[in-house]
């Protein structure tokens, strides 16, 4: 059974990963909604990432509302405001290493934030048809902790957090699935690997090591660089991210993976040899950079998430594969250093205040 998806709340659609999915929903599909993009706007978020969308459809099926989702009185007014019928929450603190020397921010917004969503829509969905409404998480395949050797994630596989950021995403994750198991409240959730693509905020591993090459400055590698993740390519994340709004099933977990392992230190590799190779510059010549750092406290050694659920009932599958995703990517970066600089030195803050008559 195909959703009849009217209007979608978004949270966290002005961050890396929720406005790629925006963007790809007005561009890519059918959809004849409304979209309304709700965000507290912290540094990670940009408007400015969505100014396509807003010129052509803000005001008539994309709307904005800077709104904390820990604010339960304001997100109830945005609920009401537009009969919200769906949830897609992106809402979320998501780096690892701000976690560890500050993990309030991420029990604040990842734990409370989510359940006052829940809350929202159990209160206000209460004479919805459960077939016309669905409250669709999006989490990580960090809530898994470390995969041996070998191994995969699985939907079912126990949670073991290691990190103040996993943590808090796996409670929300528990929360979710309470209100399914407790309230019937229609609900799926997505763990999801390590994305990269357009718009990622500088400080995640891709843009970071693409920047300070093209700037020729150290490349950090955590420990011996053994570490291992597995990459998705953001536009095939909002695909499946699609698909599960429209034919998931109640109450059930979809793994989002690229079923691309990478060691850090072979991907950093990688991206000096690639951007060498654009510019026609020595492959090896970038690879001077990669500087050693002290490792992460609590580093998992391995991510590695089975996608066969999603691919057998949605009919989902990767479209790009890594080589030509990170082409694009770095190309992305290399032709957009007005947005990189922007977004470094804060004048997108001046933008949105311009713009959108904020601070």
């Amino acid at each position: 059974m195909k959703r009849k998806l009217k209007n979608t709340l978004v949270t966290g659609g002005a961050g890396f990963i929720g406005s790629n999915f925006i963007k790809h929903v007005f561009k890519e599909t059918s959809f004849k909604g409304k979209i309304v993009n709700v965000d507290k706007l912290t540094y990670a978020g940009n408007l400015e990432n969505l100014k396509e969308i807003n010129a052509q459809f803000g005001g008539k099926r994309y709307f904005f509302e800077k709104v904390d989702i820990s604010d339960f009185g304001k997100i109830k007014k945005v609920f009401q405001k537009y009969d919200i019928d769906t949830v897609v929450n992106f809402a979320a603190e998501s780096h690892v290493d701000r976690s560890i020397y500050g993990p309030k921010d991420f029990v604040q917004t990842n734990i409370v934030g989510t359940f006052n969503l829940l809350e929202v829509a159990r209160e206000c969905w209460k004479e919805k048809e459960k077939g016309e409404i669905l409250f669709h998480h999006i989490s990580t395949d960090e809530v898994y902790g470390s995969a041996e050797e070998g191994k995969y994630f699985l939907e079912n596989t126990i949670y073991q957090p290691n990190s103040p950021y996993s943590a808090s995403k796996a409670s929300s994750d528990h929360l979710v699935r309470a209100y399914y198991k407790t309230y019937e409240l229609p609900v799926t959730i997505s763990n999801c690997s390590n994305n990269y693509g357009p718009y990622q905020f500088p400080e995640k591993l891709v843009p970071l090591v693409i920047l300070n090459i093209l700037e020729e400055k150290p490349l950090p590698v955590y420990g011996d660089g053994k570490n291992v993740r597995d990459w998705l390519y953001v536009e095939d994340h909002c695909r499946a991210i699609w698909e599960i709004l429209n034919k998931g099933r109640s109450g059930e977990i979809y793994n989002i993976g690229g079923e691309n392992e990478w060691e850090n230190i072979k991907l950093v590799n990688f991206l000096c040899e690639k951007i060498a190779q654009l510019q026609g510059k020595d492959k090896d010549g970038y690879k001077r950079l990669i500087t050693f750092v002290k490792d992460r406290p609590g580093h998992d050694q391995r991510y590695a998430l089975n996608c066969d659920k999603i691919k057998r009932e949605l009919g989902w599958k990767q479209q790009y594969n890594f080589e030509e995703g990170m082409e694009m990517t770095i190309k992305w970066y290399m032709n957009n250093q007005d947005w990189v600089n922007r977004v470094r030195c804060g004048e997108y803050r001046q933008w949105i205040e311009k713009n959108y008559g904020m601070k």
